[in-house]
């Protein structure tokens, strides 16, 4: 259009359009759609309610830290439980989530808590790790494994005979469709990872091709998260999946395996998983992950 051609009215009603119309391009920019615009491709689960750091972490437990470090793109979590007791009052979980946190960062001297989530038993999730939620925060919850995934952990101990509650497992499933369905990702499919510790249970370097959706004891040699959640997971996996609008159902797979062999026998472990500390390229320590005993309420 030429505006000098235009009567002086006719030219400035024109520039005002002109510009409003800019404005709304502006505003719908990449996390703006503009109305109308198509949603992204792929599975998508709508965000479960998480908790912020700020309902547990009080001024006289945080600790300075450096900042987050992050991924590209979370591919896989890891489930674990924290092997403290199970009889407490879900308004204790902040109170036993800072316990786990002064234990990770004082006695073991970590940067922050390991875990990129905490589940109570009524089924509230809590932000663990600091970094942004919806972002690919670097964890310490699997040795070998803490790149690209993310780790979720119930509070709880977990082992043979334990019930899990209902409202934990919703929960996790919510948690797991997500943030999975961030980078479009089947919650009950397989995931390429790259080990970084020859602690975990494979060399540092080998390719491990692990649930989307695994157990701790899946990438460290331990009994985390417990034989019961730990037999709750194909459910959690389905019900993941279903909230991703994923009605197919897939084949099963064989089990997988590593580049190097198959996995090593697990060893037993009666408590928190252990092992030295892992260097990394940042020259801070990548702890092994697993629970932490909080005391009893």
């Amino acid at each position: 259009m030429l505006l000098g051609c235009l009567p002086g009215l006719l030219a400035v009603t024109a520039l005002v359009l002109c510009s409003g119309s800019v404005e709304r391009v502006a505003q719908a920019g990449p996390d703006r759609p503009a109305a109308g615009a198509r949603p992204p491709a792929g599975h998508r689960a709508a965000r479960p309610r998480i908790v912020p750091r700020s309902a547990w972490l009080d001024r006289t437990t945080g600790r300075s830290q450096p900042p987050p470090r992050y991924d590209d793109k979370v591919v896989a979590l890891f489930v674990h439980h924290t092997d403290s007791p199970n009889d407490y009052a879900c308004a204790e979980a902040p109170r036993i989530i800072r316990h786990l946190y002064a234990g990770q960062t004082g006695d073991r001297h970590w940067d922050d808590i390991g875990y990129n989530f905490l589940v109570d038993h009524c089924g509230t999730i809590y932000e663990g790790r600091a970094g942004g939620v919806d972002r690919a925060v670097t964890g310490a919850h699997t040795q070998g494994f803490n790149h690209r995934t993310a780790g979720i952990a119930a509070l709880g101990t977990f082992t043979a005979g334990v019930p899990v509650p209902r409202a934990m497992t919703d929960a996790i499933a919510a948690l797991a469709a997500w943030k999975l369905g961030l980078a479009d990702v089947d919650p009950r499919g397989r995931a390429r990872l790259v080990s970084s510790s020859g602690l975990s249970r494979y060399r540092t370097g080998a390719a491990a091709t692990l649930p989307a959706l695994a157990g701790h004891d899946a990438g460290f040699a331990t009994n985390c998260p417990g034989a019961a959640l730990t037999a709750r997971l194909p459910a959690i996996r389905e019900q993941a999946a279903r909230l991703q609008g994923r009605l197919r159902a897939r084949t099963p797979t064989a089990r997988p395996q590593g580049t190097h062999g198959p996995l090593p026998a697990r060893r037993p472990t009666t408590g928190p998983a252990s092992g030295r500390p892992e260097p990394t390229g940042t020259g801070r320590p990548e702890p092994t992950g697993g629970g932490h005993p909080a005391p009893r309420p």
